[in-house]
C-alpha cells in the first residue's frame, strides 16, 4: 500500500526540484511548466473513473499490473523528450497509468478491513507514503542539481520498476468476489449516483478534496517560491521539502495515536485547529512582511508544519471514510473520491500559472483558501455525517 500510495509524492515532489531547470532548458513559459503537473494530476483523477471499475469487474492485481507496466514506459520516455509539449503528452500519459496503483491501493484496504480499523490501516500506509516523500524531494534536489532534470525523471522509471516487480512477485488478489456488471453503462451511473449522494462520502470527499488542495498549492508553488524567491539552491529546497514530510509523518502517528481515544470525527475537528492554526499564521506573517526577507523561508516553512500534521490526519481519516459504506463497490467509490481531488489539484493549478508573481502571495492566498476550506468541512459536514 505504500508505494502504490507513494506513487502521487514521488511522481510530483522528486520532479518539483527539477522544475525551474526544466522549464529553462525547454524554453518554456511558467503556465507549460504548470502544466507538466496539472495536465499529470487532471489524467490521473479522470482515469480513475475508469480504474475503479475496472478493478471491480477483473480484480485489483491485473489492473495494477497493466497500471504499472504503462506507468514505467511512460516514465521512461519522458526522460527522452525533446520539448515541453511531449513532455506534458508523457507526464498526462504517467497520470493515467498512477490512476490505477493508487485506485486499487484504496479499494483493496476497503477489501480486506472494516471502516475504522481500515483508517488506522490507511494511516499506517501513509506514514510509509510520508518517508517516500522524505526522500523524494531531497533525492529530487541532489539529481537535478548533480546531473540535470531528465536524470531526476528517470528515478520515477526505477521506483515504478521496483513497484511492478513487487507486484508480479508477492502481491495476491483482494477481491473476494468480481463484479460481472460493473462496465455495464446503465449500472455504472446509478452505483456512481448512489455513491456521489451518500452523505459520508460527500462529507470525507470534501474533506479529502480540500485537503488535497492546500497540499497541492504548496507543491506547485513551493519550487518558484524557495527556489526564485528566497534563493533556496535545489538540495536545500530538497531539505525543506523534507521537513515537510517529517511533519506529515508526525500527523500520521497522531492519527494513529488519538483514534482509539477520540473516533474519526473528533479526529477531523481536532486536526483542523492545526490546518487554520497554520494558514492564519503564514497570512498574517505574510502582509507583515517578513516573507520579503532573507528568513522570510521560515515564515511560511513554519506554518505548513502546522498544516502537514493536520493533514496526516485529515487524508487517511477522508480516504477510507469515503469508501467506509460501499463494500461491494469500493473500486467505484475510491475512483469517485480520487477524481474529486484531483479537480480541486486541476483548479489550484490553472490557477497558480497565472497568480505566480515572483512574491509569496499567491501561494499564501492559496494555502489561507484551502485552510478555511478543510476547517469549515471538518466542524460541520463531517461532525454530522462522518
Amino acid at each position: 500500500m505504500s508505494l502504490l500510495l507513494g506513487l502521487q509524492p514521488v511522481t510530483t515532489d522528486l520532479y518539483l526540484p527539477a522544475l525551474p531547470g526544466m522549464r529553462s532548458d525547454l524554453g518554456a513559459s511558467m503556465v507549460q511548466a504548470q502544466l507538466t503537473l496539472t495536465a499529470l494530476l487532471l489524467a490521473f483523477g479522470l482515469s480513475q473513473l475508469v480504474w475503479g471499475p475496472l478493478s471491480d469487474r477483473f480484480g485489483r492485481r491485473p489492473i495494477l499490473l497493466v497500471g504499472m507496466g504503462l506507468y514505467v514506459l511512460s516514465s521512461v520516455v519522458c526522460t527522452m523528450v525533446p520539448s515541453m509539449d511531449a513532455l506534458i503528452v508523457w507526464r498526462t500519459v504517467q497520470g493515467v497509468a498512477m490512476g490505477a496503483g493508487v485506485v486499487c491501493a484504496r479499494a483493496l484496504l476497503r477489501d480486506l478491513y472494516k471502516p475504522v480499523e481500515g483508517t488506522r490501516v490507511m494511516s499506517k500506509g501513509l506514514t510509509g507514503l510520508g518517508v517516500i516523500a522524505c526522500v523524494s524531494a531531497p533525492l529530487g534536489g541532489l539529481l537535478s542539481g548533480w546531473f540535470g532534470w531528465r536524470i531526476a525523471l528517470l528515478a520515477l522509471a526505477v521506483f515504478g520498476a521496483i513497484t511492478l516487480g513487487l507486484l508480479v512477485w508477492r502481491f495476491e488478489e483482494t477481491l473476494a468476489e468480481r463484479n460481472p456488471d460493473a462496465l455495464r453503462g446503465s449500472d455504472l451511473v446509478r452505483t456512481w449516483w448512489t455513491v456521489a449522494r451518500h452523505p459520508t462520502f460527500v462529507a470525507y470527499s470534501a474533506l479529502a478534496a480540500s485537503s488535497y488542495g492546500g497540499l497541492f498549492t504548496f507543491l506547485a508553488a513551493s519550487s518558484f517560491v524557495f527556489i526564485q524567491v528566497f534563493g533556496y539552491s535545489t538540495a536545500s529546497y530538497g531539505l525543506a521539502m523534507f521537513s515537510m514530510s517529517l511533519a506529515y509523518i508526525a500527523g500520521t502517528f497522531w492519527c494513529r495515536h488519538i483514534l482509539p481515544k477520540v473516533g474519526i470525527k473528533r479526529a477531523v475537528g481536532l486536526a483542523s485547529f492545526f490546518t487554520l492554526s497554520g494558514v492564519a499564521l503564514m497570512t498574517v506573517l505574510a502582509y507583515a512582511g517578513v516573507g520579503r526577507v532573507w528568513y522570510g523561508g521560515w515564515a511560511v516553512m513554519v506554518p505548513l508544519y502546522l498544516f502537514m500534521i493536520g493533514h496526516g490526519v485529515h487524508q487517511p481519516c477522508s480516504q477510507s471514510g469515503a469508501v467506509g459504506p460501499f463494500p461491494q463497490t469500493a473500486g467505484a467509490a475510491s475512483a469517485l473520491n480520487g477524481f474529486l481531488m484531483m479537480v480541486s489539484a486541476f483548479a489550484t493549478g490553472a490557477w497558480l500559472g497565472k497568480s505566480l508573481d515572483g512574491t509569496v502571495f499567491a501561494l499564501v492566498h492559496g494555502m489561507a483558501f484551502w485552510g478555511v476550506c478543510i476547517a469549515l468541512t471538518g466542524w460541520t459536514l463531517v461532525k454530522r455525517h462522518g
